[in-house]
């Protein structure tokens, strides 16, 4: 009695056991240069499995499937796993979207995944590198003297506001590996600096020591920066995928070590900037922000003219220093002296050590009457980085001298900003009018006139509009296997133009067309994705007169999506089963009745 007691427990334990389909990462958050393992895991075997497209990512291993079974106790377990070991392309925060399969004639779905892709973090060795490995042979990491490095070199990490800092970017290979190239994942933004990039036209190999060891190097980019901002400055990593080989030790029939071929993501690590601020002791009230080494000269292209000649009046600052990143003073000229605005001139080169030229802005002078006016003298203060003092730089007063031409009554001085000219005070209220024209304003009112009638009368002229369109939505909502039909259609257009935008990715693509040639069914046979098989799909097409040819043509099209996900296929290959599919379908269409 015990022995039939345990067996019926047994039984109504496996017919209440629960299906349970789940996807894991390895980890929620990760950097740029990490790699991430998603398994798709359930406790029931199950066909047709899924995955979802990793958005954000690339697949460098996968799908490994394991199996295992479990006795404890009497007891059976069951767990059925599908591995993918990814990288990520970009930073940000992605949705591993959800994967289905089939199990026992019901489809299941995972739960999505948030991931959230930052900087770069120190390299670690890999705890899944074996897996992908052997699937790719991929090697993650390269440590000692087979290792590849990329190092960011700070020419001075507390600097001054506005003085120039150079980052130069080097990457370091071992006398062992070589590098066959690399692209950028992930570009620093200098925020709060002012940026120039160096072009580095062609790269140079060198010998030069990492960490002690002998290694070749080259500089990959060359950045000057300008720090617009006191205070603790971060500068984002540099992120490359490199790909390496490295001695797999082995050698050739002559000695020689045999080369292994695999990629690596390095990254620089952020660097962090204390920058300090100007001294405010000494701070000239006309300091504009200009800090280096300058020198400063107002030059007039002459101090004699007649009447309805103009000048040039040049102001110009030369030097070393952040020539772009301040303004020039502006002159002070008597009122009858008119002044255009300045055309502003840059003649600055940026090489590795920083800003160096002049910038200048050239003003245009007109005189209106006869007689001589002082120009002000000029200004200009900076901050000098050698004596880590304010300078000023005064400028000589300019004389201009009219020869002839009307004599104003005075010489009045005023800034350069103002463009205003003068008014004869006969001509000061000339623009009053005396005389004022009244006319009369014809108002009707909006109570009784047409348009109030017209709002008034409308809701009740909607009523029969609004019933109407209430009475046909019901209908339609009624059609409980209309509705499905047409879900159904536009499913199966939907996974179609989704194939299409998929041609480039194998895998994608057949499981968009698989997709859409499911629904075609759904949509034309009246039939549910349980109730599919060959045999079956086969005897309702040809009862509904579809050419057999056609019928033995979209079944063996459904075939090769199932094997071609699994299978080595080329772009031909694929536009030619998007074609086919577009064919079949379209006169399978036709032909049903």
């Amino acid at each position: 009695m015990k022995k039939y007691i345990i067996i019926t427990l047994l039984t109504f334990q496996g017919i209440f056991a629960q299906v349970q389909f789940v996807a894991q990462a390895s980890k929620n958050s990760l950097g740029i240069n990490e790699r991430l393992r998603i398994d798709f895991a359930m406790n029931e075997d199950g066909d047709n499995f899924s995955p979802p497209a990793f958005e954000g990512f690339r697949i460098i291993g996968g799908p490994n499937q394991s199996v295992s079974y479990q006795w404890v106790n009497g007891r059976k377990s069951f767990e059925k796993t599908y591995s993918y070991y990814l990288i990520p392309i970009k930073k940000g925060t992605f949705l591993i979207k959800q994967a289905s399969i089939e199990i026992n004639g019901q489809v299941y779905k995972t739960n999505p995944i948030k991931i959230t892709v930052g900087n770069a973090v120190a390299e670690e060795r890999d705890p899944y590198a074996p897996y992908y490995q052997q699937q790719q042979q991929q090697t993650p990491t390269y440590a000692g003297k087979d290792g590849v490095h990329l190092v960011a070199e700070i020419s001075n990490p507390n600097p001054y506001l506005n003085e120039p800092i150079t980052v130069v970017y080097k990457i370091y290979v071992s006398n062992r590996s070589a590098v066959g190239g690399w692209k950028e994942l992930a570009n620093p933004k200098y925020k709060n600096f002012w940026s120039q990039n160096i072009d580095v036209k062609q790269l140079q190999i060198q010998q030069g020591k990492y960490q002690g060891e002998d290694y070749r190097f080259a500089v990959l980019r060359k950045t000057v920066l300008y720090p617009q901002k006191s205070g603790k400055l971060e500068i984002e990593p540099l992120t490359l995928d490199v790909e390496v080989e490295i001695p797999s030790g082995q050698a050739d029939f002559f000695g020689r070590p045999i080369m292994k071929s695999g990629s690596k993501k390095v990254s620089a690590g952020a660097k962090v900037i204390n920058v300090k601020p100007l001294p405010e002791t000494g701070k000239p009230e006309n300091f504009t922000g200009a800090v280096g080494n300058f020198d400063f000269k107002v030059i007039p292209s002459k101090t004699k003219l007649k009447n309805g000649e103009s000048l040039d009046l040049n102001i110009i600052v030369s030097g070393k220093g952040n020539l772009k990143l301040f303004t020039l003073p502006k002159p002070i000229v008597p009122s009858s002296l008119e002044t255009y605005d300045p055309v502003h001139k840059e003649n600055v080169t940026t090489p590795l050590s920083g800003m160096t030229g002049s910038i200048s802005d050239l003003y245009t002078i007109i005189p209106q009457y006869k007689g001589n006016y002082p120009i002000q003298p000029l200004t200009f203060s900076y901050f000098d980085l050698g004596s880590k003092t304010y300078k000023t730089i005064t400028s000589q007063e300019i004389n201009i001298e009219v020869l002839d031409g009307p004599t104003a009554a005075n010489n009045d001085i005023v800034n350069t900003n103002s463009n205003k000219t003068k008014v004869a005070s006969n001509a000061t209220f000339g623009f009053i009018k005396l005389k004022t024209t009244l006319s009369e304003i014809k108002k009707s009112d909006f109570l009784g006139s047409g348009l109030f009638y017209g709002l008034l009368f409308l809701p009740f002229l909607l009523i029969p509009i609004i019933m109407a369109i209430r009475k046909k939505k019901e209908a339609i909502d009624g059609d409980v296997v209309g509705n499905r039909i047409k879900l159904s259609n536009k499913l199966a257009k939907k996974y179609l133009s989704e194939a299409k935008n998929q041609i480039a990715n194998k895998e994608p693509f057949y499981i968009a067309l698989e997709k859409a040639m499911h629904n075609f069914l759904k949509a034309k046979l009246h039939i549910e994705t349980s109730e599919m098989s060959k045999d079956k799909i086969t005897e309702i097409l040809l009862s509904r007169k579809a050419n057999p040819e056609s019928v033995y043509s979209f079944i063996a099209l459904t075939e090769n999506c199932e094997l071609a996900r699994y299978a080595p296929s080329t772009s031909v290959t694929i536009q030619q089963d998007y074609d086919e599919a577009v064919e079949i379908i379209s006169i399978l269409e036709k032909q049903i009745s």
